[in-house]
């Protein structure tokens, strides 16, 4: 395992690893661990007790983070007609059609961060589904990235929707904002994040939901928070 640099360490030793912390407490630990020289990302990891093996415990949606994520994310729209109008008015950085999935094609184009894609395109979409899954950009009527309402998908995205989904370690990763936010909005948007997952708990899961739920910056340590008083409220 590789030696962890000194601020690091440093970090570490605010951290009683024993301990599980109050969403405030821990976010403002990791506020005061994140000691890069950039802004950090702050993420939340929920491991829960589910067996994403089976169709009827996966955990997938989306939410809009009241303070937004704290970047800047880039939206790609493939549609057509009167769609792209609507989409360049709602903030989309590209619109339009087949020739955005030839320059995907053939320039290996990835300049945006999300596609959304109205249902008549996505026959077209499909053509580049290989090269789009890998990275995590194909359209998906369950992340709301397929769809007629362009104006609404490019608004939300643009606003800070986020798509939470359960990977096959059982395991849901989702960025929760920026250090810079402090503790207030963190914890705002860790509130509403959380609460979508506890909602999508799945009737076919037993026993415990929330096995282990921790936050972290980009560079810091990972501070565990109490998943059982998430499920008391």
């Amino acid at each position: 395992m590789p030696k962890r640099g000194k601020k690091y360490q440093d970090s570490v030793k605010l951290i009683d690893k024993s301990n599980l912390y109050d969403v405030n407490e821990a976010l403002d630990l990791v506020t005061k661990t994140a000691k890069a020289n950039f802004d950090e990302t702050v993420e939340l990891a929920v491991r829960l007790g589910v067996d994403p093996r089976h169709a009827d415990q996966q955990v997938r949606g989306t939410v809009v983070l009241p303070n937004g994520t704290g970047k800047e994310v880039k939206v790609l729209v493939l549609a057509k007609g009167e769609k792209i109008k609507e989409a360049e008015a709602a903030g989309a950085d590209y619109a339009g059609g087949e020739e955005y999935v030839e320059k995907i094609q053939n320039e290996n184009w990835f300049d945006f961060d999300v596609l959304i894609a109205t249902p008549d395109m996505m026959g077209v979409v499909g053509k580049i589904g290989r090269v789009l899954g890998p990275k995590g950009l194909m359209p998906n009527p369950k992340s709301g990235t397929v769809t007629f309402d362009i104006e609404q998908a490019v608004k939300e995205t643009k606003a800070g929707k986020v798509e939470y989904r359960v990977d096959k370690a059982a395991i849901i990763n989702v960025p929760i904002g920026k250090v810079s936010f402090g503790v207030d909005k963190l914890a705002e948007n860790f509130k509403v994040i959380a609460d979508a997952i506890i909602k999508a708990k799945p009737a076919a899961a037993k026993g415990r939901y929330l096995k282990s739920v921790t936050v972290s910056s980009t560079m810091g340590p990972g501070v565990k928070v109490n998943g059982s008083k998430l499920m008391e409220k």
